[in-house]
Formats: C-alpha cells, structure tokens, sequence
C-alpha cells in the first residue's frame, strides 16, 4: 500500500469516526467516509493493549497485506479507518482476512 493511500493524521480519523459510518464485527471496526482525494485512503488503528509495538507493526503489515490482497484502495470510492480487536491475536491470517473483506463488503465499498 503506497503512502498516498494512507489516513495518517490524527484530525483526519477523527473526522473519519465523527462521522459514525461505521460495521464492526469481533475482529475489525471498519469506519468510512465519501472519499477526498482521487485514491481511496486507509488508515489502521492498533491498540497497545494487543502488544508491544513490535507486534503492533506486525498487526498493521499483516492487515496492508490483506488490503493489497482483496485489491479494495485501488479503485474504492470510500476514505476508510480500520480499527483491530482484541480476537485479532487468536485467530489465524486466513480467518482474519475473511472478518476484513466480510467488514468491508457491510460498509459497501466498491471494488
């Protein structure tokens, strides 16, 4: 995932989740919003009671990796956050990148 398809401001994603659009299931809250620029635009919220930040930063590589994989921000009409759970931790990579196109496709976006 390039840096232009990032939500990295903190005023951003609170404009993003103000704005209360959001599905969530026990793996991922996903927010979004009509997107602002021409590329769709994600952002990832990883909370320190999941780990130290070691294993935060693997938590956010794995989920860009899921997101390249089901190819969302390339042509998505939505500026989104992704926020993970705590059940993140237990479940393996197949299953947590199914919760993430499932939370996708509640929030309609358009691939």
């Amino acid at each position: 995932m390039k840096k232009i398809n990032r939500v990295r401001k903190t005023q951003e994603f609170e404009k993003i989740i103000k704005l209360k659009n959001s599905w969530a299931n026990k793996t991922f809250v996903v927010y979004a919003t009509s997107k602002k620029y021409d590329e769709c635009r994600i952002g990832i919220s990883v909370s320190k009671k999941l780990g130290n930040a070691v294993v935060r930063n693997k938590i956010k590589r794995q989920i860009r990796m899921m997101i390249n994989e089901l190819s969302y921000f390339k042509g998505g009409d939505k500026d989104l956050i992704v926020i993970v759970r705590a059940t993140y931790i237990l479940q393996n990579y197949h299953k947590n990148k199914k919760d993430l196109e499932i939370a996708f496709k509640k929030v309609k976006i358009k691939k």
